[in-house]
């Protein structure tokens, strides 16, 4: 095949991909999200790999789990968590109620929005924290199920 032949071919196949995805995301039933981010709502919410409560249960989340919701199709919502793992979960199981996961081995969550600021608390990787605000640039003020709040940097933290 000569070379002029095959980029026009890899052209014609990005355009027809991107066009068929248009028409995807457009279908009826389908609707992509504005990336959102939600809590799981109750403890041991099954996430499953399509839209049904007859397909595959991939685990388990618990409360709190923060994801990122990427397709939201008829009652159900395609999600993303820390990970990077994508799975369904029933629209009724998730919460509007926010929560950040940390992501380093030791997030330092300070009294201000400034890492010269009193530090408050240290927590480790995994543990979630509930989300308050994300009003400081680079910062997200966060509580721990103890009560302790204070503002932690976003690269230590995912689900703001």
């Amino acid at each position: 095949m000569k070379k002029s032949s095959l980029i026009d071919s890899c052209w014609l196949k990005n355009k027809v991909g991107i066009f068929l995805t248009g028409i995807f995301l457009q279908s009826p039933g389908y609707a992509v999200a504005e990336m959102e981010f939600f809590s799981i709502a109750d403890s041991a919410v099954v996430m499953y790999d399509a839209p049904s409560l007859k397909a595959d249960k991939l685990f388990v989340a618990d409360r709190h789990l923060p994801v990122e919701v990427v397709v939201d199709v008829d009652g159900w919502a395609k999600v993303r968590d820390s990970s990077g793992s994508l799975a369904w979960v029933e629209k009724k199981a998730l919460s509007q109620q926010r929560f950040v996961v940390v992501t380093v081995p030791l997030a330092s969550i300070h009294k201000s929005a400034d890492a010269n600021s009193e530090l408050v608390f240290q927590a480790e990787e995994n543990i979630v924290l509930e989300w308050l605000d994300s009003d400081s640039k680079g910062w997200v003020k966060v509580r721990h199920s103890g009560g302790q709040a204070g503002y932690v940097k976003v690269n230590q933290v995912w689900g703001s």
